[in-house]
């Protein structure tokens, strides 16, 4: 079959960030080509227009399409008679509103790291943007890729686990137990600087990820919450501790804990979910196996292209079971379901917007309503508060 068919070529990938130094460029740009469905031919990789330039060979971009900016790459691109399709932006935080806003409104498809701006009001605006001109937006909470978290998903919504009732999502890290930002380690200094990371630190950067996994699985709405962060290493701008409690609408209950202060820890996200029928558990760490159990029964391994698994998850595999997959492939995974997005767009047909299997920008508001309702319930001592956008997704 063609590429892309019935497109039948490859999708035209721009990249803004990823400069010389940046982590998370560079597996943008290696999740979106994975498949052979894209190409990276345009970039602007840096805020600094000499740096932006220089990385470019980096990514083998041509001279013609090393950008010094994105406003830049935005103009130019609009006017080839071969434009990028979609634009992956792999920045801090304080940067993605006004980039995907130039580029959405140009009417290039985006995909954006999350949190996806760097507080509500912007999430807000930018869904709106994204709803007026059209593109596919997706949200870069990778771990939803998973094939094992969409086999969660699949069993959940089918009633294998019965009626959801608990909930508890943890990511845990330990990479910042000491005041790594005072080094001038990159990473970690934008990642704890309230002008480019905004109000959250921790539970902005990871805890994010851990509630939006819980909700992609379950599906549960949610009602309100309450939360206590905290800053414990003397200094730091923002929290690099916290918890929160969540009620869902049926009753049941979440936890999310999320540390950057734990020694040894390296980046443990994992899951359990307890149902009425049964319950289950998932760790990042060793993402091809999923434990399914039931009382009086003996425990159930599910693993990764394993038998037995539903169409979302062999559908998310690429290699015979027994070898292992992992974060690339999961993050390839939302790529390549925007791709087909991106397609049906292309070719003026119909596509989903709103109950996708990526992560998209509503998804991505959510977020933000998550961060900012931790923030103000841990400042009012955990506060029950009330947590549902009128634009959530089941």
């Amino acid at each position: 079959m063609p590429t892309n068919a019935p497109l039948n070529r490859k999708l035209r990938m721009g990249l803004v960030g990823g400069g010389q130094g940046a982590f998370i460029g560079r597996v943008h740009a290696t999740a979106a080509v994975m498949d052979n469905r894209a190409a990276l031919v345009a970039g602007a990789l840096s805020s600094d227009p000499v740096r932006a330039k220089a990385s470019a060979p980096d990514y083998d971009i041509p001279p013609d399409r090393a950008y010094g900016s994105y406003k830049e790459m935005a103009e130019a691109e609009k006017k080839r008679s071969d434009p990028i399709d979609f634009v992956s932006i792999a920045t801090p935080n304080h940067t993605h509103f006004e980039i995907a806003k130039t580029f959405a409104e140009a009417g290039f498809n985006v995909v954006c790291d999350k949190p996806l701006t760097f507080d509500l009001k912007q999430a807000e605006e930018l869904m709106g943007i994204v709803e007026k001109s059209g593109v596919v937006f997706a949200v870069t909470h990778n771990y939803t890729g998973h094939p094992l978290v969409r086999q969660a998903r699949e069993m959940v919504l089918n009633g294998d686990l019965g009626e959801i009732q608990a909930i508890r999502a943890f990511y845990i890290q330990g990479w910042l137990r000491t005041r790594l930002e005072e080094g001038g380690q990159k990473q970690a200094a934008w990642r704890t600087d309230p002008k480019q990371s905004g109000i959250a630190g921790c539970f902005g950067d990871i805890g994010t990820h851990a509630y939006n996994l819980g909700r992609y699985i379950s599906g549960l709405l949610p009602l309100e919450i309450s939360a206590h962060l905290k800053t414990f290493e003397p200094g730091r701008a923002l929290d690099d501790y916290g918890t929160a409690v969540i009620r869902f609408e049926n009753g049941a209950l979440g936890t999310v804990t999320a540390s950057q202060i734990s020694h040894g820890r390296e980046n443990d996200i994992f899951i359990e979910i307890d149902g009425t029928k049964a319950s289950l558990e998932w760790h990042q760490e060793n993402p091809n196996l999923m434990f399914v159990r039931k009382n009086g029964e003996p425990q159930r391994v599910y693993t990764r292209g394993g038998a037995g698994l539903g169409a979302a998850a062999s559908s998310s595999t690429r290699i015979p079971p027994g070898h292992p997959e992992g974060y690339l492939e999961a993050f390839a995974n939302i790529y390549t379901a925007a791709f087909d997005a991106m397609i049906k767009r292309a070719i003026g047909e119909k596509f989903e917007t709103v109950n996708t299997i990526y992560p998209n920008v509503y998804d991505g508001v959510e977020g933000m309503l998550f961060i900012t309702q931790c923030v103000e319930s841990s400042k009012q001592n955990g506060a029950w508060l009330p947590f549902r956008h009128a634009t959530s997704r089941k």
